[in-house]
């Protein structure tokens, strides 16, 4: 009598409850289903709640029948209002609910554990999964450079560098960065960094996670070699097993279409917690080529009512045309997002307003020109692939420095960082998209040929993919 057919690797992921962080692990979750591992998907119930509501989980996930979702509670009840930080306050708590969780993955005889993937700024993992006999591989979500800015914190505090001393400083040269001394400003740092008192709870959290993360058998990032070379070198001095895989999201359209050559090329995957308003689309079919700005700033940014009519006025005079996400929490100051009548009919014959937008799709249009953005990292990323130049206006955390990379060393648009300014806006707009926009367009088209390139068979981020999914297969699972 033959064997029984040996399991497939059985591999568990776990990212922070925040859109940004489960977008782009749920991307990597479907790509290793796709390649035949076994995934254990952990979730929060909030977060799994909305997925269901607002994405086509259910459906694509059907189609492997080795996937499973695991979900947790994250501390609330599931339909309270979460604050924007939550994920931040509520790591306590998460932690002794995983803990167990694991365990039980772990002991479980008919599915042995191979590895965790974890996300990187959840290094209690890294303990955890080492008493249980598990490797671990981080996965990091921001850029490589903010990861590396990350783990230069104590060489910044060191050298001087850090605490900023005030607004004076803010345009100060920041050189103890090894490969990015010609980059940054101290204004360019993660938001985090701005702070007087370096005992600051949140600068010693990231830093004590990120340097954390050399405990981990490898690290995973989302971005490609050519794009953030000098910081991609450094970190593989700390971490000589480091798979750069991006952009994740162009990885995910080519390998499901060429996994099933004969179906349409997919549509951008939905891992919307919002529900998304389909109706941009059939706006933008109406709209001139290169003629509108796409205007978002992610899933958790919050306007002041000052900084939304900035905002507002500086789109109407710029005269171009624009399609704006606003989300019902927009407004950070008790508005509910709503715009006042008497702006929606000076903007109403160049404009469109929605709550929520497709953003691949929306920035691949041919309608769409630019993209003004707060620089989270996968917004970042999809626009590179689409060949969009961005305007660039950051919120916090890793943004700054997104913003500056944007400006300053790919040279594809323009970094609006610290400033709420219509006249600004307005000026920045019609930059990118009048007086400079052939040079903008043509540094974004060959950085989006290189990101192509990248993730495409035979490439950078192609290949390193193909060894991670070959290095979890090697592993043997716990036993």
């Amino acid at each position: 009598m033959d064997p029984p057919p040996t399991p497939p690797p059985h591999v568990v992921i776990f990212p922070l409850a925040a859109q940004g962080h489960v977008n782009s692990m749920l991307k990597l979750a479907e790509l290793l289903a796709l390649s035949g591992l076994r995934i254990t998907f952990i979730n929060s119930e909030h977060i799994h709640h909305r997925l269901l509501q607002h994405a086509d989980i259910p459906a694509r996930f059907a189609a492997y029948p080795d996937f499973q979702f695991k979900i947790i509670s994250d501390g609330f009840p599931i339909h309270h209002p979460r604050p924007s930080d939550h994920f931040l306050t509520t790591f306590d708590y998460v932690k002794s609910i995983t803990k167990q969780l694991f365990e039980e993955l772990v002991s479980a005889p008919d599915r042995p554990v191979t590895c965790i993937i974890a996300d990187g700024i959840l290094t209690f993992t890294i303990d955890f999964a080492g008493d249980l006999g598990v490797p671990v591989i981080a996965f990091r979500t921001i850029s490589a450079s903010c990861f590396w800015t990350y783990f230069c914190i104590p060489r910044m505090i060191e050298s001087g560098d850090l605490p900023i001393k005030g607004d004076e400083d803010m345009d100060r040269d920041v050189t103890s960065v090894p490969g990015m001394e010609d980059i940054l400003r101290c204004r360019d740092l993660p938001s985090f960094c701005r702070v007087a008192d370096l005992s600051d709870w949140l600068l010693q959290y990231v830093t004590t996670q990120t340097l954390r993360t050399t405990g981990a058998r490898a690290l995973i990032l989302n971005s490609f070699d050519h794009l953030e070379g000098p910081a991609i070198s450094q970190i593989r001095t700390h971490f000589p097993n480091l798979y750069t895989i991006g952009p994740l999201h162009l990885h995910h359209k080519s390998r499901l279409s060429s996994s099933s050559p004969s179906s349409p090329p997919p549509s951008s995957a939905s891992n919307s917690l919002w529900e998304v308003d389909r109706s941009c689309i059939s706006w933008l079919d109406k709209q001139p080529p290169k003629s509108v700005i796409y205007v978002s700033f992610g899933s958790i940014t919050t306007l002041t009512r000052h900084d939304f009519t900035e905002f507002w006025y500086g789109l109407v005079n710029s005269g171009r045309r624009f399609l704006w996400v606003i989300r019902p929490d927009s407004l950070a100051d008790g508005g509910n997002g709503a715009v006042p009548e008497e702006l929606r009919e000076a903007a109403a014959e160049r404009g469109c307003i929605v709550g929520w937008a497709p953003q691949e799709e929306v920035l691949d249009h041919g309608a769409v020109a630019a993209f003004l953005t707060h620089s989270g990292w996968n917004s970042t990323l999809e626009s590179v692939v689409a060949g969009k130049p961005m305007v660039c206006w950051p919120f916090s955390a890793d943004q700054q420095l997104n913003s500056r990379l944007v400006s300053h060393l790919w040279k594809v648009g323009l970094d609006m960082k610290d400033v709420c300014d219509r006249e600004v806006m307005e000026r920045m707009v019609n930059e990118v998209m009048g007086e400079r926009k052939e040079e903008f367009a043509a540094a974004a088209g060959d950085l989006a040929r290189r990101a192509r390139d990248a993730a495409s068979e035979g490439g950078s981020s192609w290949d390193n993919l193909d060894r991670l999914i070959e290095d979890v297969r090697s592993m043997k699972p716990s036993s």
